[in-house]
């Protein structure tokens, strides 16, 4: 199969040829018209002159004005026109010299000629030795009406025609060479920057996304495709990152809890030991195995997530009702840190989403919140209205969260500097997870610092129709 450059250059020469094989007949034609025209007016306009002398003098013998006068002067005037007068029946009346003992054909139908006084040409392609121009104009005399016919040889026609069409073909010939090389640079041009792409994207691979597809250097369409595939390439290796990061978070994070598990249970088979030793260590054990079952459980969630295969169920819920459910469950988590729970007076809401999904994201934000609160901290919940969203609001007393970290408490295992240093409980999935949800409900959450102090998370969602 042909390769598309040579397709395309086949198609670029047939669609020129195509336009100039048209141009060229159409210019042939006009051309030829245009001769034709000439000779017949020339043709004319002897027999013109002809048929006013003959008229001017109608008892006069007819005689035919086919000499020079005043020969004797310098003169560039020819006569090459065959002429002859007929009468109505066809008889010869006068003929030029220049015909000699042969008469011009006579038209079969003479008195169809002088009833409607028509001119008439006609081409006579085997008088004589040469192609014949014609024409045949009856004059109505006095005496006697008669019809001027004046002939022309086509000798000189048909040269000119001849050396057109050789013209043609050669400036036809000539631009086909010029369009074909012209075209031919600017197509090889126009590849070789593509060839260039596809063999650096070729060897792009997972190992090196950090290389580009070189730019040919101009704003045009290769141009504006290479920037469209570089940033693609950005946004590729991005995710490769992301997902690099969130494989060795994940495996940091599993195994942690499976080496403790290991290293109770081997400390524990070492001796014997008292029942109640074994129960502290089976506490301990189930604890890490909650918190591993929580782990993949979320880890799970997001990859259907990502894959698509998580599909999004929705439903109308007052989300009153909710956020009651949800404060008052997590009022014995907060009672042990000493963390008081407020929810705000609140306007009925319903929104198109699923229960467990507010559920679980209210819940995450409440949890962060009161894990991060100091002794005697207060959380509070808030729930703003506008014309076509809500806003759930979950504000603490906390530490916060520095500026340079508050846009990556979103990725995944991603755990700021205060819960590290704080020892504080929890595996970086909560509110990844919960953005995932809400972006999935056509919401987002987004965080700000209080001024004076603590975090502030907001959820928007949009309202039930």
């Amino acid at each position: 199969m042909l390769k598309f450059r040579t397709r395309l250059i086949l198609s670029h020469l047939a669609v020129i040829v195509v336009i100039l094989t048209s141009v060229g007949f159409a210019a042939y034609w006009m051309l030829s018209r245009a001769v034709y025209n000439q000779l017949d007016a020339a043709l004319l306009a002897v027999a013109e002159t002809e048929a006013a002398v003959l008229s001017s003098s109608p008892y006069r013998a007819i005689k035919l004005n086919d000499t020079l006068s005043g020969s004797d002067r310098l003169s560039f005037a020819r006569i090459d026109r065959l002429i002859q007068v007929v009468d109505s029946e066809g008889k010869v009346l006068a003929q030029s010299a220049n015909l000699g003992n042969t008469q011009l054909p006579v038209l079969a139908n003479l008195s169809a000629l002088f009833a409607n006084s028509e001119t008439v040409f006609e081409t006579l392609f085997s008088f004589g030795d040469e192609p014949v121009r014609m024409v045949s104009m009856p004059i109505d005399r006095l005496d006697t009406p008669v019809i001027v016919q004046v002939a022309g040889s086509l000798d000189d026609v048909h040269n000119v025609l001849n050396v057109a069409s050789l013209l043609f073909v050669m400036m036809t010939l000539g631009l086909l060479t010029a369009v074909a090389g012209v075209g031919l640079s600017l197509t090889r041009k126009a590849f070789q920057a593509i060839e260039n792409i596809v063999q650096r994207a070729q060897h792009i691979n997972e190992a090196n996304l950090n290389e580009r597809l070189p730019h040919p250097g101009s704003r045009d369409e290769i141009g504006n495709l290479v920037d469209t595939l570089n940033e693609m390439l950005d946004r590729i290796e991005r995710s490769f990152e992301v997902q690099r990061r969130f494989t060795a978070d994940a495996s940091h994070e599993l195994r942690s809890p499976l080496s403790r598990l290991r290293t109770e249970l081997e400390i524990s088979l070492r001796r014997s030991r008292d029942p109640s030793e074994y129960h502290e260590t089976l506490q301990s054990c189930m604890d890490e195995v909650e918190r591993l079952t929580l782990i993949v459980e979320e880890l799970l969630v997001l990859a259907r997530m990502d894959a698509g295969l998580e599909r999004r169920s929705t439903e109308t819920v007052s989300l009153n009702a909710i956020v009651e459910a949800t404060v008052k469950r997590m009022q014995s988590m907060a009672g042990k840190r000493d963390v008081q729970i407020i929810a705000e007076p609140m306007p009925q809401v319903v929104t198109n989403m699923a229960y467990g999904s507010v559920d679980l994201i209210l819940t995450n934000l409440l949890d962060n919140a009161v894990k991060f609160s100091p002794p005697g901290g207060r959380v509070s919940v808030r729930l703003v209205v506008t014309e076509n969203e809500a806003a759930l609001s979950v504000c603490d007393n906390g530490p916060g969260i520095d500026q340079d970290e508050q846009q990556r408490i979103f990725e995944r295992f991603y755990r700021g500097s205060v819960a590290s240093t704080r020892h504080v409980a929890g595996a970086g999935l909560g509110l990844a997870l919960s953005q995932a949800i809400a972006c999935g409900h056509g919401g987002y959450i987004e965080m700000t610092n209080n001024d004076e102090g603590g975090s502030f998370f907001i959820f928007k969602f949009p309202l039930a129709r």
